[in-house]
């Protein structure tokens, strides 16, 4: 029998299964392994005391997005003189063998550098594009209108396409 209330069971079950969500969220705001590691448990921390104000008006993995990207976000304000993490040193999870050139491997490494370039919410919206989300998901998570969201994906896109095509 378990000692964890009902309510436990259903945090860790929900953040078990969207948990790559923090790990990103981490990756992308702490370039050291420790203070990724604190950045990590402060999310957790967070999520616990605001699950009871989840209400599921949304999916649970946005609120847990928008909760932790708003952490990471104060962190990162915290410590202004922390460096961004490079997107080269990101590791994405493939579902199958990488079966790609040497060429797909650079223009990869070179769209990832480019993403280092972005502010901190361009760099939350790739983030959610990438992952599949929809624009009303982005802007509920980021906490801006859809039309912004379309606004600034095309920005982004174009941000992101001159970096790479230099």
């Amino acid at each position: 029998m378990s000692n964890k209330t009902p309510n436990e069971e259903e945090f860790i079950k929900l953040v078990s299964a969207s948990q790559g969500i923090i790990h990103k969220i981490c990756r992308l705001y702490c370039d050291d392994e420790e203070h990724r590691k604190d950045l990590l448990q402060e999310i957790l921390v967070q999520l616990w005391n605001s699950f009871s104000s989840f209400r599921g008006d949304s999916k649970f993995s946005s609120w847990m997005y928008s909760v932790a990207l708003n952490v990471a976000i104060q962190d990162f304000r915290k410590e202004k003189k922390r460096k961004l993490i490079l997107f080269e040193s990101y590791e994405f999870k493939a579902s199958e063998p990488d079966h790609s050139t040497s060429a797909e491997n650079e223009q990869l490494k070179a769209m990832y550098q480019a993403i280092a370039k972005l502010d901190k919410v361009e760099k939350a919206i790739i983030l959610l594009y990438l992952e599949g989300s929809s624009n009303e998901e982005i802007a509920e998570i980021i906490g801006i209108t859809q039309n912004y969201v379309r606004v600034k994906m095309n920005r982004i896109k174009q941000k992101i396409s001159k970096t790479v095509n230099q």
